[in-house]
């Protein structure tokens, strides 16, 4: 097999979109330890979780929607529920599932945090970009984000990250 290796143009535009996601995660991440103590992961549990119909989802629904594995889920929905902004409950329909639900204070937690964290989006991204960059920054992350989760030729241990399990659970 012949390595594809990348054009000049396209080894710039990598390096860019490197620098540019981590930076971006820095600063949100920052803002969100700073006004509620939680990384961005746990910020978009709980706003996953307030757009869901009656504020609960399914674990492994959860996980697909984040883009996470299973256990990485699992993981930061026991310290969210340790900290009282998530409730787990068993799966009635599935004995082998559970739903996660944003508590009244997971909710509250969010609503205090959501305008530090709109402005900190809006000023490390939106702010930068003209209308039309913004629809072809969607379009853009929109068609990458398709073709990974299509792609048929991966091997089974190449899975997207919700249907990965690095040990057996419940989720």
């Amino acid at each position: 097999m012949t390595t594809r290796w990348l054009t000049p143009e396209e080894q710039r535009a990598w390096r860019a979109y490197i620098a540019a996601s981590l930076l971006l995660e820095d600063a949100i991440d920052r803002q969100l330890q700073q006004d509620a103590g939680m990384p961005h992961l746990y910020y978009s549990i709980l706003t996953t979780l307030s757009e869901a119909p009656e504020r609960r989802l399914r674990m492994t629904d959860l996980a697909e929607r984040l883009k996470i594995t299973r256990s990485r889920l699992t993981y930061a929905v026991t310290r969210l529920e340790k900290d009282g902004m998530v409730r787990r409950e068993a799966c009635r329909w599935d004995k082998r599932g559970s739903i996660a639900t944003l508590t009244d204070e997971g909710r509250t937690v969010l609503e205090h945090t959501a305008p530090g964290h709109v402005e900190t989006v809006r000023a490390s991204l939106f702010d930068h970009l003209t209308e039309e960059q913004v629809g072809q920054l969607e379009e853009i992350c929109t068609g990458v984000a398709r073709a990974l989760q299509e792609d048929t030729t991966r091997p089974a241990s190449d899975e997207v990250p919700w249907r990965r399990r690095s040990t057996p659970s419940c989720s």
